[in-house]
């Protein structure tokens, strides 16, 4: 642009001569605000819905977000909407949340979409890969990038809608039983795993379980696992996984920053009230901002209790291990590309959006971490 149309176009917008483009991707499928229906009549018709978790009843945060997501839902439509929300297991099994969801047995559902790789390749994409997107990045990923709507295409032909509702943060590499010290020590190894990290696991000689969050203690407790990893020090420590591990490994490779999701049966959604249709979405994406924001906090907490007072001993995967791992992680995503035609185009938007996303964080953040932050 020339120094006279800069000029000009500052002049314009001071001017309210030029409109910027007003674009709500958020609002679901990137749609503009000026192409959302007008709301309708707002009646006094009461709905009581149904919320299913993959998370332990009342776990903290994740469960506690699902409990707000509910309470706020409830205020802002002024008592017209009422959900109950169910744990893993208490309405129907954790793992199963995905489909009781799709067949209306509950009208929402909180959970991850990697769980659901074996409906959808591509829904790996949408709660992290192993070296990806950091927390951030996913965000903008989803709600100024393509991200949120290539998720509401696929999830379409589930009858489904997903709205981001929760972020993880970057999370720990795990809890073992024996040292990392090099890849011969993931050979045999039985460790809970999910999405594509666990694909990673595999290629390494290991042996990824699945389990949900509430079995996840007992398993390696009784020797069901070796391992396991879960999201970070604030769960850890109150699980009580130092008890049962002697080592705890950083980074989390295989999950840098993961989205968690709230699903809605899309025939029920759709039947809503315009007004309570946003309200969904307004609260679940004050749940995604709520709980990344609480496990900054309580993390940093942890972290130093687990040293400080639980005497655990931390240490980083060798750097020649996360470099093998990282090969390991093209190598599975690449497969993962040329295996399913969705998963390719959903993959091929991630890379380009990250790669962007990159070249931005290593001119500022890296940088100041780097030279200030290293103490």
């Amino acid at each position: 642009m020339s120094k006279l149309k800069r000029k000009n176009f500052i002049k314009g917008i001071a001017a309210g001569t030029i409109a910027l483009p007003f674009v709500i991707r958020g609002l679901g499928g990137g749609q503009s605000a000026q192409s959302q229906s007008a709301p309708g009549v707002i009646t006094n018709k009461k709905h009581a819905w149904r919320m299913v978790t993959t998370w332990p009843p009342n776990f903290p945060v994740v469960g506690e977000g699902c409990a707000l997501f509910a309470k706020w839902v409830n205020e802002m439509s002024g008592g017209r909407m009422e959900i109950k929300v169910y744990g893993g297991g208490e309405l129907v099994p954790a793992l199963e949340t995905f489909d009781a969801v799709r067949n209306g047995a509950a009208e929402l559902g909180s959970g991850a979409s990697y769980y659901w790789l074996g409906k959808a390749p591509a829904a790996a994409f949408f709660t992290t890969i192993p070296f990806g997107m950091n927390a951030q990045q996913a965000n903008a990923w989803m709600m100024g990038g393509d991200g949120l709507k290539l998720w509401e295409e696929l999830y379409s032909d589930f009858g489904l809608i997903p709205i981001p509702g929760g972020n993880t943060g970057f999370q720990m590499g795990g809890w073992f039983n024996k040292e990392i010290n090099s890849m011969a020590d993931f050979d045999g190894l039985k460790m809970r795993m999910p999405g594509l990290g666990a694909k990673v696991l595999q290629k390494a000689g290991g042996t990824p379980v699945l389990l949900a969050g509430g079995e996840i203690f007992t398993g390696l407790e009784r020797g069901v696992i070796d391992a396991t990893e879960w999201i970070g020090p604030y769960h850890d420590y109150l699980i009580g996984f130092h008890q049962i591990a002697k080592y705890y490994y950083s980074p989390g490779w295989h999950e840098t920053g993961s989205v968690l999701e709230v699903i809605v049966n899309k025939d029920k959604f759709e039947a809503l009230p315009i007004d309570l249709q946003q309200i969904v979405r307004t609260a679940s994406y004050r749940v995604n901002h709520w709980m990344l924001s609480e496990f900054e906090v309580k993390n940093a907490i942890y972290l130093e209790k687990l040293i400080k007072e639980e005497n655990v001993d931390l240490r980083k995967y060798p750097k020649d291990v996360l470099a093998q791992l990282k090969i390991y992680t093209e190598e599975v995503v690449q497969e993962l590309a040329e295996s399913d035609p969705f998963a390719k185009k959903v993959y091929e938007n991630y890379r380009q959006f990250m790669k962007r996303a990159s070249i931005w964080a290593n001119s500022s953040e890296k940088i100041f971490y780097e030279e200030l932050m290293s103490s």
